[in-house]
């Protein structure tokens, strides 16, 4: 059989190269930016990384800050956190037993579903539940702890008029948690409910109403609709306050310092105790790592399960 010839393939046309001037202009500008961020480069490395790298460091040491002295122990203060200090545990109980009680609560969903709704006097609950946030925590603190108090308190004063005889909140070891987180609650649930009024704000109404013309009643329009579209506001509301719920120290110095027995001691007021009381640096970092490695990986595990619901 004849072949057919076959027809030359068309050479693609190339793209001139980029003239010298264009060239340049393109490494100018990437000079520039990163001229732009050098400053927040720096800082970060400075000021974040600098640190965390010479806390790890100093948790292989022992140092102390009287003597100056500093002595490589390898692994010696987490063997002594985990194995042979049994306060750390007392101590990591007590952190979580605080964000297991402090977080439910302040997460403030139900909260904002109330004031998100028009009646007399929304902004006035909207006002009073925020103000705590922008009052000063010192303050806060302070005010609480007389309020507190055994039977000058105000709050045992006030249960006496019912007949009701109130504990000394702040030192019975039984209570005095409860009392912690209740008033930490009362301080920042405002924050939360904010951030979740204006969520619940920018949720367009024709997606329920759609859904209610096709016969969806109120919990089903919530559960499919709201609550999907809310799951961004509280993935961020969830690691705030689980991450503020672990770093809390003020409010656990100014009320109990960390009494009674221990009872109310959480791992920052720990480490701060024994950097700032008892100068043992290296046990105090060999603390804020552990601290750091609860915090990353609580909020790993919300992320992970924020994106498989999603």
């Amino acid at each position: 059989m004849d072949q057919v010839p076959s027809t030359p393939a068309t050479p693609r046309p190339q793209k001139p190269p980029p003239r010298k001037g264009a060239r340049s202009l393109r490494a100018l500008d990437e000079i520039y930016g990163y001229l732009f961020v050098a400053p927040q480069l720096t800082g970060f490395l400075l000021f974040v990384i600098g640190p965390l790298v010479a806390v790890v460091i100093y948790s292989f040491q022992e140092r102390n800050l009287l003597t100056g002295a500093v002595t490589n122990v390898g692994l010696q203060n987490y063997n002594d956190a985990f194995f042979t200090n049994p306060t750390f545990w007392k101590v990591l109980g007590n952190t979580f037993v605080f964000t297991a009680g402090l977080v439910p609560v302040n997460i403030a969903l139900a909260l904002a579903l109330l004031l998100n709704h028009r009646f007399p006097g929304v902004t006035l609950f909207r006002t009073l539940f925020f103000a705590p946030v922008v009052t000063s925590a010192v303050a806060w603190a302070i005010v609480w702890r007389f309020m507190l108090q055994g039977e000058q308190g105000t709050v045992n004063q006030v249960l006496a008029l019912v007949g009701v005889d109130g504990p000394n909140w702040l030192r019975s070891p039984g209570w005095a948690m409860t009392a912690v987180i209740g008033t930490r609650v009362l301080k920042n649930v405002g924050l939360n409910m904010i951030i979740y009024l204006a969520a619940l704000q920018a949720i367009p109404r024709e997606y329920g109403e759609a859904a209610a013309i096709d016969g969806a009643g109120r919990w089903q329009i919530f559960r499919r609709i709201t609550l999907p579209l809310l799951a961004p506001t509280t993935l961020v509301v969830a690691v705030i306050t689980v991450v503020g719920s672990l770093k809390v120290f003020d409010h656990i110095l100014l009320m109990t310092g960390g009494g009674p027995a221990n009872a109310t001691m959480v791992l920052v007021y720990y480490i701060y105790q024994q950097a700032f009381e008892f100068f043992e640096i290296g046990y105090a970092a060999t603390l804020s790592v552990i601290l750091f490695v609860i915090t990353l990986v609580l909020t790993a595990i919300q992320w992970l399960v924020n994106a498989r619901r999603s």
